[in-house]
């Protein structure tokens, strides 16, 4: 049974099979993927490997937790299971952007007051 790693702490210009290369040295490899941002196509700075056995996951995590790549300590451990859902940030019903200042009533005043709604007694 294969197991999945998380690693953090990644060079921004490491490739998957740099990232494959890496921890080829501790046992067969499944997959090896470094995650980029969907707009720029830049390395977020983490990625993940799949290992053959269990073992080999753990023995990859002794020796490479904590190592430099191209001069970052990466982070290696047990990748988490991936919650329903998974990906992306929940903006419950916000609906994204709503522009910032005002009272939240969807007012096209941009969040200002009209000047009329000034106490003007001077």
């Amino acid at each position: 049974m294969t197991k999945k790693l998380f690693v953090g702490n990644l060079p921004f210009g490491i490739a998957d099979f740099e990232l494959e290369d890496l921890f080829k040295g501790y046992g067969e490899v499944t997959s090896a993927k470094v995650i980029v941002d969907r707009r720029t196509g830049r390395s977020r700075g983490y990625g993940f490997v799949e290992m053959g056995t269990e073992d080999l996951a753990q023995q990859a995590i002794e020796a490479l937790n904590g190592t430099e790549l191209k001069g970052r300590p990466i982070n290696v451990s047990l990748a988490r299971e991936q919650t329903e859902g998974g990906g992306g940030r929940d903006r419950g019903d916000r609906g994204g952007f709503s522009g910032g200042y005002g009272d939240g009533s969807g007012s096209s005043d941009g969040g200002f007051r009209k000047r009329s709604s000034y106490n003007n007694n001077y």
